[in-house]
């Protein structure tokens, strides 16, 4: 371990990657701006009648929660695509520090992201005098749809070390998992597993129990199990110059 290099500077270090990449800092601005113009075309052209917080907040997260996994499975599979994992792994030897200062990134820019869609939901909801119904409880559950989905990016990320495949089967395999749903035999075994149908709750009012039994569940099949074979991977595997 390098002792001159503190985890907050690594992780700061991480998050500079972010958007030292082409690919990376499009990303965000593209988050950004769309965030910005769903929140403005929705004011000036949707029903905002009935609009709530709770509603707003969550359109103001629609395209960080697509776009922010991308992100993060970049911010682990670039090591490789771009082949900097050499140098990263011999300035920081200790390879688990490494990915857990990505992680704390990843949470760290999450944040961000969630504190700017909240203020954007205030003032749209001032702008269209929306009524300001959104509990603590429901405020915590929309940021940790969030979260999670950003952890999931840097999960599949590690799982498979390629930008291009990581973000393919980030997107293809729970959209299979949900198309399956379709068929009746395994319509129950979706309602623990495909991710659209386990985090719709969180986002619409207070989880109950099973509710939150299923998004966890989701959450092992879709994070915890990749992010553990990603970990395996890069703690076990050789890292090769060139």
């Amino acid at each position: 371990m390098n002792p001159a290099i503190s985890f907050p500077k690594l992780t700061l270090v991480e998050l500079r990657k972010m958007v030292d990449t082409r690919a990376g800092f499009w990303l965000q601005l593209a988050a950004a701006l769309l965030t910005f113009a769903v929140v403005i075309l929705f004011c000036i052209f949707g029903e905002t009648d009935d609009m709530i917080l709770r509603d707003m907040f969550g359109l103001a997260m629609l395209p960080a929660s697509i776009l922010l996994p991308i992100i993060g499975i970049l911010l682990v599979s670039s090591e490789w695509s771009q082949r900097t994992a050499l140098i990263t792994f011999t300035l920081v030897p200790q390879r688990m520090r490494v990915m857990s200062a990505k992680i704390a990134a990843g949470l760290v820019l999450g944040a961000v992201v969630l504190a700017i869609a909240f203020v954007l939901a205030v003032v749209a909801i001032v702008a269209v005098d929306g009524a300001w119904t959104m509990g603590p409880t429901v405020f915590l559950q929309i940021c940790i749809v969030l979260l999670t989905a950003m952890l999931s990016g840097i999960a599949f990320g590690a799982a498979f070390l390629n930008s291009a495949v990581a973000v393919v089967m980030y997107f293809a395999l729970p959209l299979a998992f949900g198309i399956a749903g379709a068929i009746p035999f395994m319509d129950s075994v979706a309602d623990w597993v495909d991710t659209t149908r386990t985090t719709t709750p969180l986002t619409e009012g207070v989880a109950n129990a099973t509710e939150w039994a299923q998004f966890w569940v989701s959450m092992c099949v879709w994070l915890v199990a990749p992010l553990a074979v990603g970990l395996y991977r890069i703690t076990r595997g050789e890292i090769r110059a060139g």
